[in-house]
């Protein structure tokens, strides 16, 4: 079979589920993670074709779009901040708003470092994701910060199974720990069980679930019936449950000046914002995405 016609039937079959410019970067995708072809290889010769041992793969991808499902779950993989993560049904997918945080967390972290005279030694600036995922937050920061040593943490053994593929891939140490933010003794546990139980923290950062209930009707049917629940959604009359969990830990265990990051929802900034002021935070900042949504939180230990 001709690529060229295959593209035909992609579009036949998903341009009026997704519109025809996404369904051309789908088929872009697979047919570059399947086959490695690229789009420009393609358009230097339309003559490329597949065997009918070639088509089944694609086929499966697209019977999966059909459905609906991530194109990230169906490839098993993403790209996050230039870097390759293996993604999941335990694991929600990496989006670009978090790569923002990460972003403001390497500059910052870097401008700490620079406004030391002798500089930090390697492993002697400590990092804590909460609710590392696929550990995508984690890993982009240990890869970025030379001088860091970092942990992560999370509750789902399915989720800490896959961030531990993903450091091994990227050939970045990361020390995981099963616990729930929510339950001090389940993270005196886990990180006792370490050795790491004194740990003073420079940075922690966290991307937890935020979505209340009542905002279930504003997402798309791919994310509410493919991706973790677990990872996305709080009751409505609770929502800061994760931040105020995440802040009265940090607020124990940071260093003075250390710094609290979060991901955030867009329309409970102010609310965000009441609640980190009410423990031992100041230079609360708010920051916007590239969509212009309320999105990311900083905070400074007194």
């Amino acid at each position: 079979m001709l690529l060229k016609d295959l593209k035909n039937i992609f579009h036949k079959e998903l341009d009026t589920i997704y519109g025809k410019e996404e369904v051309s970067s789908f088929f872009f995708i697979c047919i570059e993670s399947f086959f490695d072809i690229s789009r420009l290889a393609l358009a230097m010769d339309i003559g490329i074709s597949i065997t009918k041992e070639e088509q089944v793969p694609i086929f499966e991808a697209l019977e999966g779009l059909k459905n609906e499902r991530p194109i990230q779950y169906i490839l098993g993989e993403t790209i996050f901040y230039e870097l390759p993560f293996k993604v999941n049904e335990n694991t929600l997918i990496p989006r670009p708003e978090t790569e923002e945080l990460v972003e403001w967390v390497v500059q910052e972290s870097k401008a700490k470092e620079e406004s030391l005279a002798s500089g930090i030694r390697k492993n002697s600036f400590h990092i804590l994701d909460v609710g590392t995922g696929s550990g995508c937050i984690a890993i982009s920061l240990a890869k970025n910060i030379p001088s860091a040593s970092v942990h992560a943490l999370d509750v789902s053994e399915g989720a800490l199974k896959t961030a531990k593929e993903n450091a091994e891939l990227n050939c970045q140490d990361v020390t995981f720990v099963k616990a729930s933010i929510l339950n001090e003794e389940s993270v005196k546990s886990g990180f006792k069980e370490l050795g790491i139980e004194n740990l003073k923290l420079d940075v922690v950062v966290s991307n937890p679930p935020y979505i209340r209930n009542l905002e279930k009707g504003k997402m798309k049917a791919n994310v509410l019936e493919n991706e973790p629940h677990l990872a996305l959604f709080v009751e409505d009359d609770d929502a800061l449950i994760f931040y105020e969990a995440i802040t009265g830990f940090a607020e124990k265990h940071l260093k003075p000046q250390g710094q609290l990051f979060f991901e955030i929802n867009e329309y409970l900034a102010d609310e965000m914002i009441e609640l980190v002021n009410s423990y031992e935070f100041e230079g609360i900042e708010i920051k916007k995405d590239l969509f212009g949504k309320d999105r990311m939180l900083k905070a400074t230990k007194k």
